[in-house]
């Protein structure tokens, strides 16, 4: 990855992990909960997309209250909410759950009560009158921010291309309007007011903090 001899894969969150693991890639955006198993994980970032309080596209939908649940379904395109919502359920709400795979049906599914989405289909309107952001939880219980995922290579970059790589996130950053413009097509909810108002990415040292209690709560 020297100059511009790279080339970008976008894939979700729990296959960019996967391409990671297996060398396939040599940085990526993988969920937090996935650093464990990269080989010679390192954070190479000083960006992360992370959440103070509400995210807004992570969360446990349900038609039961939390107090009734016994069994939820999981979102598997992120790792790091599977592993959330069950470290939550444990030491925050002090409950224990059976937990399966998402279906695909599960919008008419009358046997899914509680679930845990990700993402756009947060946004789909969808019959579960009882919400829990799983950030704004996690902020309730610990009093830190969260820490979704970073940027993690697995072999050592140079001090000039992680420079760069930190310039073009900035700028990035910086230009979300424009981006928002040129790529918005079909997002139904307000991208720039999530974009600037739910997602946090510095990657500072609260949120380091924070990824490190987590780890140590899913190790």
């Amino acid at each position: 990855m020297e100059g511009n001899d790279f080339t970008i894969s976008r894939d979700v969150p729990s296959v960019c992990a996967n391409k990671l693991i297996s060398g396939e890639v040599d940085l990526g955006l993988i969920p937090v909960a996935m650093i464990p198993q990269v080989p010679n994980a390192n954070i190479i970032s000083n960006y992360c997309i992370g959440s103070i309080g509400k995210v807004n596209t992570v969360l446990l939908m349900s038609k039961i209250p939390l107090e009734k649940i016994s069994k939820v379904y999981l979102d598997t395109e992120s790792r790091t909410s599977v592993n959330l919502v069950k470290v939550l359920a444990k030491k925050y709400w002090l409950t224990d759950w059976n937990y399966d795979i998402l279906p695909i049906d599960y919008h008419s599914n009358n046997n899914v009560e509680s679930m845990v989405l990700i993402g756009d289909k947060t946004q789909e309107s969808l019959d579960f009158p009882y919400q829990y952001d799983l950030s704004e939880a996690w902020f309730n219980f610990t009093g830190k921010p969260f820490v979704f995922a970073v940027w993690v290579a697995n072999k050592k970059l140079t001090d000039d291309f992680i420079n760069r790589f930190n310039a073009s996130l900035k700028k990035g950053l910086d230009n979300i309007p424009k981006s928002i413009k040129k790529y918005n097509k079909s997002i139904k909810y307000d991208l720039e007011e999530y974009l600037n108002n739910y997602i946090s990415y510095p990657f500072d040292n609260d949120k380091k903090e924070a990824l490190k209690l987590f780890l140590s709560y899913i190790a």
